[in-house]
């Protein structure tokens, strides 16, 4: 019985490595289009980089998105209620958040229907600060009360922890 145990258990291990793999590949493109049209956007304005956040990165996620893998962002602190992390994320993200800042590395969890959770961190980075720190303009503060009421995403500082990248990996057949 002990030897069919540790065969199941090897026999799954290359499957969470390829998962593993999977939600890398996935959220890569997704991580990449969305600093780099958020940059730009703000390089126009605070309120361009808003419109990215609300309306063009959920579509980043969904064309990131494989038949395979989904792949999203949540925080603890979050701006919109649409980005409510997964039951599965809560636990990953409160590891990740004891993580040293700018810290690459990530936690997965297998879940109950073979399923793979994957989980990376996002540190406050600079140009972010506009919209998310401790001070805010007050007419993008405006801006952001108006799209956004029960907002909790602000007073971050640099290097502090915002959140996670994810993503959810379909059993392997």
């Amino acid at each position: 019985m002990t030897a069919l145990l540790v065969t199941l258990l090897l026999a799954a291990a290359p499957a969470t490595e390829s998962q593993t793999a999977e939600a890398r590949s996935a959220l890569a493109p997704f991580k990449k289009t969305l600093k780099d049209t958020l940059f730009k956007a703000l390089e126009t304005s605070p309120e361009a980089a808003l419109e990215v956040c609300s309306r063009r990165a959920p579509e980043l996620a969904k064309e990131a998105a494989t038949p395979n893998v989904t792949v999203g962002r949540s925080a603890f602190k979050l701006r919109n209620p649409k980005n409510a992390a997964p039951a599965w994320l809560g636990p990953l993200m409160a590891e990740l958040s004891k993580e040293k800042s700018g810290t690459e590395t990530h936690r997965t969890v297998t879940l109950p229907d073979g399923r793979l959770g994957y989980a990376e961190p996002i540190w406050m980075a600079a140009p972010c600060l506009v919209c998310h720190g401790k001070t805010i303009a007050p007419a993008l503060d405006a801006k952001l009360k108006a799209a956004y009421p029960q907002d909790t995403a602000r007073g971050f500082e640099l290097g502090e922890f915002r959140g996670v990248f994810w993503a959810e990996v379909r059993a392997p057949r």
